[in-house]
């Protein structure tokens, strides 16, 4: 099964679905509406294999309107994420017990 975290505001995003529907059933998840909570933001993390600022929208005004920095500890960006679902990257595609983000769109093709 595929899932998408999905924006569809987002050029990125709704590329990344176009890709990957061609490659099987997939779960849209509107990230914004159904916002992740932390332990689930941490495992994703885990899967991604990088810090919570790569997994951000950092240059996003409202990392700068909550005070963030990107030096800022894994655990109190995580908390912003789980907080303000708007802040996280998108999108991340979950699959075959691996994620990747879609940034850009075929990044997503090796864990298919």
């Amino acid at each position: 099964m595929i899932t998408i975290w999905h924006n569809p505001r987002c050029s990125k995003s709704r590329q990344t679905l176009e890709l990957i529907e061609a490659k099987g059933e997939v779960t849209v998840r509107r990230y914004l509406e159904d916002a992740p909570p932390l332990q689930e933001l941490t495992e994703v993390q885990s899967l991604l294999g990088v810090s919570a600022i790569d997994m951000m929208r950092a240059k996003d005004a409202l990392f700068k309107e909550l005070g963030l920095a990107k030096s800022d500890d894994d655990a109190t960006l995580l908390a912003a994420m789980a907080e303000n679902p708007k802040l996280i990257e998108r999108p991340i595609v979950l699959a075959n017990g691996k994620a990747a983000m879609g940034r850009p769109p075929e990044a997503v093709l090796d864990i298919l």
